[in-house]
């Protein structure tokens, strides 16, 4: 039978350099990859690692479950392959190289840029393996271990009770296989034993199945499969999956067994404050409690395959899941880039088949930022075509970028679509969402359509009575989201909805509101120990257990006109207290109570808010003036100084009444001598990093946004020193 130890010990050394023990999961870009500036180390690692000797009659494999991107592994000295794509499993046969002790096995890892996606993204490519590595010992009759990746067992079931079975046992002559489905007791609901073939199917009946029926009874079954040779057992391989029927209305959205079940949710990136992508169970089971405790019914796992033990979690936990390939933002021409598409496909699909909680399979997101074309086009046709092949009991779906337009042919490849939309953010009013999803719905009404990304900023430091758009408080970001909140509860016709992010992730490139190398829209920070107030909105929309929270126990000093306070809640009225007087009773609008004008003593003042089931407390200190250690400074994230490559430095000036990058692009293109020098140099960088194809509509969406920032976006594809030489254009002009 079946053997697996855990590989946790390796020598590790980047190239050029000494090697260094360290304990497996691992990444070389823990520290690295979430300090700010784009310069985290992208190359090869190479890694030893010390295997088992063999036992007699068995064949050896070694597993890898994530290395980031391509690793080439070697087997006392022999080549045992390549595998190219950094998040799915993947196994080589060891057998014929082993010897009986002191066996070595080699792994040369890189993440640097090449063929294999993701190209560019707004994250960190952690380098490494950094999921486990595992030592592999079976009978050399078995579950086929080399098919992409998966155990070599699939099971389909129907909501009938049909269940069928694709089983590829690998020299299995004369043998027979057993299958016996459990129910969630253990006990046996039906089995079949049949002749083994290279490809066994079986087929059968469970009488009235108890449904997997998302959070409120997430039930599963067991498959169990086995190998027999007469009465002797050589495999066996355990499942779990489960019975449910779905489908999506474009008019009335998600449907759960038959019943109306709208998806509220987040989308989640794997990394950690200090350990990258190399994280543990206890990571994973923080990460689904906390996104539990929000109230989410469905994740989104961007932007590339998570590992099989949060899927596994979340067949457990109920969560309706969308599962996608690192297929992201920058489109790369050729049949290699296309192929390794295919491939990060191949093995989502197989390696993920039995998750009950899994219903759509994302095959790209934001992939025509740089413009559309006939190759990406027939790239995006052929994967859907893969999936639904594979798998036909799932929908296909596409997340969108904000700019494509309406009527493209892009939002007709998959089964459903979804939107990338940031209007608040990075361009626009909040408002504007609805406006946006109204008119796209009447013109489409036939395209099932979600909102796939949306988020603001926010870090702890800052906060504002008046918060405004890119001030980076938590108090903007709050108000963000209680108004995409009240866009989606009237807009039922939306299959799904999931919050960009729900933790603060590594973006190595990024420099924004004062805090580098990070992405701090999450409604939870980075190292997971603090919930922003923005969590509690959706906690007071999305759970029925009474909840109240007072916003803004970070906004400690309160000056004269910073006094209102405001609690979230899905109760149905709050009373608050200061320093245990009663303050006054308001009922819940939108589940918001506002107090205005909160009296408040000098110094610390004590406020509770209480309803007859749940109480939240702060303390606020009245001061006499407002703390502008709140107030994120002017400047901050700015470009700085640079020197040129003669040792000249260079500032960046901004000169009273005159035109910068600090203005918004809009009103800049609208300059009557600005906007054709901006549209110009716009236009030439556009070219030089591949966003040429979707300048005008990109254009139309950032209008609201500062040049700035948008600039901020382009990192290092821009050309060195291109954003003083804009702004030494700019500021010629006066406004």
């Amino acid at each position: 039978m079946r053997k697996e130890t855990l590989l946790t010990k390796a020598l590790f050394a980047k190239s050029g350099e000494e090697g260094k023990e360290v304990a497996l999961p691992h990444t070389w870009n823990n520290l690295d990859g979430q300090d700010g500036g784009d310069d985290y180390w992208r190359g090869h690692g190479v890694y030893q690692i010390a295997l088992p000797a063999p036992s007699a009659g068995m064949r050896q494999f070694v597993q890898f479950e994530g290395a980031n991107h391509i690793a080439n592994v070697r087997c006392n000295g022999q080549l045992l392959g390549e595998h190219r794509g950094g998040f799915s499993t993947f196994r080589f046969d060891l057998t014929e190289y082993m010897k009986a002790e002191d066996n070595l096995l080699v792994v040369d890892v890189t993440n640097e840029e090449c063929d294999v996606y993701p190209q560019s993204a707004d994250f960190t490519f952690f380098g490494g393996l950094y999921r486990n590595v595992t030592f592999i010992e079976a009978d050399p009759t078995h579950f086929d271990l080399l098919k992409d990746g998966t155990q070599g067992v699939f099971v389909t079931p129907h909501s009938t009770g049909k269940t069928r079975l694709d089983l590829f046992p690998v020299n299995a002559q004369g043998c027979m296989v057993r299958v016996e489905l459990l129910d969630h007791k253990g006990s046996v609901v039906a089995s079949e034993l049949t002749a083994a073939q290279d490809h066994t199917v079986v087929v059968m009946d469970v009488p009235s199945p108890h449904l997997w029926n998302g959070l409120e009874d997430p039930y599963q079954y067991t498959a169990h499969a086995v190998i027999c040779r007469g009465s002797q057992q050589l495999d066996e391989v355990t499942v779990q999956y489960g019975y449910r029927s779905f489908r999506v209305d474009p008019e009335r959205g998600f449907f759960l067994n038959g019943k109306s079940y709208p998806l509220h949710g987040v989308s989640r990136h794997q990394d950690r404050l200090d350990k990258g992508w190399a994280i543990s169970k206890e990571d994973h089971d923080e990460d689904l409690a906390l996104i539990k405790e929000v109230g989410a019914n469905t994740i989104r796992l961007a932007h590339y395959q998570h590992a099989q033990y949060f899927y596994d979690i979340c067949d457990r936990a109920g969560m309706v899941l969308w599962a996608e390939i690192p297929f992201i933002s920058m489109f790369r021409p050729g049949e290699a880039a296309q192929e390794n598409t295919i491939s990060q496909m191949r093995e989502l699909v197989a390696q993920n088949y039995n998750h009950p909680a899994i219903f759509f399979w994302g095959i790209s997101n934001e992939i025509t930022i740089g413009g559309e074309s006939e190759e990406l086009y027939q790239n995006l046709c052929r994967l859907n075509a893969l999936v639904k092949a594979m798998d036909p009991s799932r929908l296909t779906t596409m997340a969108h970028v904000s700019m494509l337009p309406t009527d493209s042919e892009h939002i007709f490849v998959t089964d459903v679509l979804s939107y990338n939309h940031y209007f608040g953010w990075y361009g626009g009013d909040v408002g504007e969402n609805g406006a946006w999803l109204d008119e796209f719905h009447r013109s489409n009404p036939d395209r099932a359509l979600g909102v796939s990304e949306y988020g603001a900023e926010a870090i702890l430091s800052w906060h504002s009575e008046k918060p405004e758009n890119h001030d980076y408080t938590e108090e903007y970001q709050a108000y963000y989201h209680h108004e995409m909140l009240k866009t989606f509860e009237s807009r039922p016709y939306l299959w799904s909805t999931h919050v960009w992010n729900m933790f603060d992730f590594a973006a190595d490139a990024r420099d924004e509101g004062g805090c580098k190398g990070r992405n701090n829209k999450g409604l939870v920070t980075y190292d997971r120990k603090v919930k922003k107030d923005s969590f509690y909105i959706y906690q007071a929309y999305w759970t029925k257990t009474p909840m109240v929270h007072i916003c803004g126990s970070r906004f400690i000093d309160r000056a004269p006109g910073q006094r209102d306070v405001t609690v979230y809640t899905n109760c149905p009225a709050v009373t608050l207290y200061v320093n245990g007087r009663r303050f006054k009773k308001v009922k819940a609008a939108d589940h918001i109570c506002v107090f205005r004008n909160v009296k408040l003593a000098n110094g610390d003042n004590t406020i509770v808010a209480k309803t007859s089931e749940a109480e939240d407390q702060i303390l606020l200190r009245g001061v006499d003036a407002p703390n502008e250690e709140y107030v994120l400074p002017a400047g901050a994230g700015d470009a700085g100084n640079w020197f040129d490559a003669n040792g000249n430095e260079r500032r960046l000036e901004f000169p009273d009444g005159c035109c910068s990058i600090h203005d918004k692009l809009g009103e800049l293109l609208d300059h009557p001598e600005a906007g054709p020098v901006l549209h110009g140099l716009i236009s030439s960088m556009a070219e030089k990093t591949g966003m040429a194809g979707n300048l005008n509509s990109m254009l139309k969406m950032f209008r609201s946004m500062r040049l700035e920032d948008l600039l901020k976006m382009a990192g290092k594809k821009l050309p060195e020193g291109a954003i003083y030489d804009l702004n030494d254009k700019l500021i010629q002009f006066k406004k």
